[in-house]
C-alpha cells in the first residue's frame, strides 16, 4: 500500500463576530479540494481568514489600492517558507450577496473560499475568458463538494 499523503496545515481565523463554523470542516473542504483539483496549490499551510467589511475593505486598499468593498482577497504563500498562501474573505459581503441572489450564506462563502483556492491554484479573473474558466471550474468544485457534503455549515 503507498505511504498516505500528507494533508496540509490548514488555519482559519474568525474575525467576524457573527461568524461561526467548525475548523474541522474548513480543513475537511480544503483537503478535499487538494485531492479532486487536477490543479495544485503551492504544498505548506494554508491560512482562511474571515473578516468584516471594513477590515476586509482596507485590506482592499493597502494591498490592491482599491477603495472598494470586494468579496475574496487572495495572497499567494512562500515555498521557501513552506506557506501555501492566505485567503481573507469578507463575511458582511457574502451575507449580502447571499441575500441578493436568494442563495445561503453557506454556499456563497464555500464559492468564496473556491475562487481564492483557484487563485492559489493560478487561476486568473482579470479578462473576460479568464473569468470564465474560473466560473466553470468553481461551478464544477462547487458541485462535487455539494453531492459529496464537503460544503462547510457556515451560522450568522
Amino acid at each position: 500500500m503507498p505511504p498516505r499523503k500528507k494533508q496540509r496545515p490548514i488555519l482559519a481565523t474568525n474575525r467576524s463576530e457573527r461568524l461561526q463554523y467548525r475548523l474541522a470542516e474548513i480543513r475537511a473542504l480544503f483537503h478535499f479540494l487538494d485531492k479532486i483539483a487536477p490543479h495544485a496549490v503551492a504544498a505548506g499551510e494554508l491560512s482562511i481568514v474571515f473578516m468584516d467589511q471594513g477590515e476586509h475593505t482596507e485590506l482592499h486598499r493597502q494591498f490592491m489600492q482599491d477603495e472598494t468593498p470586494t468579496d475574496v482577497i487572495t495572497f499567494p504563500g512562500d515555498r521557501g517558507m513552506d506557506f501555501a498562501g492566505e485567503i481573507c474573505v469578507s463575511v458582511d459581503f457574502a451575507t449580502s450577496s447571499a441575500k441578493k441572489m436568494n442563495l445561503t450564506v453557506a454556499r456563497e462563502l464555500t464559492l468564496y473560499l473556491v475562487h481564492g483556492w483557484l487563485h492559489l491554484a493560478g487561476f486568473n479573473d482579470k479578462t473576460e475568458a479568464d473569468r470564465k474558466k474560473m466560473r466553470a471550474e468553481e461551478t464544477r468544485l462547487l458541485k462535487a463538494i455539494e453531492t459529496t457534503e464537503k460544503q462547510p455549515h457556515f451560522q450568522i
